[in-house]
Formats: structure tokens, C-alpha cells, sequence
């Protein structure tokens, strides 16, 4: 056992900071304090029972892990704050919003996004 322990904390010590898991906001204040500590995130706005939302639930993990940029990655359910849905207009989940610098740059709601066009999209606007 205590050998699994020492190479679980080595492999933590290893794996690349805020790139790993994407994050459980639980609302608003969490969702400033996290944008506001990242140069660039991408937060997921989704809502329990969305079976698109379920489905991006891998891509989006995959995403955070395989970020070449220190890419901080979040998960919102806006029906837990509603003055979410009304601040950044949420019609449709899943939504997905860029920040840079703490502020949103872009934002897309298109239902399920493969991971190399998720990817692709968060690099063209993050730069």
C-alpha cells in the first residue's frame, strides 16, 4: 500500500498544474475567483439531465488534460445561481465561454463539439 501512496504523489507531482481536471464551480463568486486566477479558461455552462452535456463531460476532461497552455478548465451548472443564466445570456447548454485575462473573448453553443475542434477553437481565440 504505502508503496502505491508514494508513486501516486509522485505521478500528482508530475502531471502539469491546471491542466489535469476541469473544475466543479458552484457559482458566481467561484466562477470569478477561477477565471480570475487563470491567464486563459474555458468554463462549461451545463445543466444536470442535458444528455449533450453528459457526453462533452469526456471531451471537456480530455481538453483539460491534454492543454500545451496552462488552459484553467470549469464546469458551471448556471440553475445553481440563476443570475449566471441572465450575465453571460445562457439560451442553450452545453455553452461554452473563453476567458483571457479574466474577461470573456468567445463564447459557443452549438450542442456537441468534437475535442480537436473544441481544441482548435479555444487556441484561435486564447492567442
Amino acid at each position: 500500500m504505502e508503496s502505491n501512496t508514494a508513486s501516486n504523489e509522485a505521478d500528482a507531482s508530475e502531471a502539469p498544474t491546471g491542466a489535469n481536471r476541469p473544475v466543479s464551480l458552484s457559482d458566481e463568486a467561484d466562477l470569478d475567483a477561477f477565471v480570475a486566477d487563470a491567464d486563459a479558461a474555458l468554463v462549461e455552462f451545463y445543466t444536470d439531465g442535458c444528455g449533450i452535456c453528459a457526453s462533452m463531460e469526456p471531451v471537456i476532461g480530455n481538453v483539460a488534460r491534454g492543454a500545451e497552455t496552462d488552459l484553467a478548465v470549469g464546469m458551471v451548472n448556471p440553475r445553481d445561481d440563476p443570475p449566471l443564466v441572465e450575465r453571460f445570456d445562457v439560451r442553450s447548454v452545453p455553452l461554452f465561454v473563453l476567458f483571457v485575462d479574466g474577461e470573456p473573448v468567445a463564447r459557443r453553443a452549438e450542442g456537441f463539439i468534437p475535442g480537436d475542434d473544441l481544441t482548435a477553437w479555444v487556441d484561435e481565440h486564447a492567442n
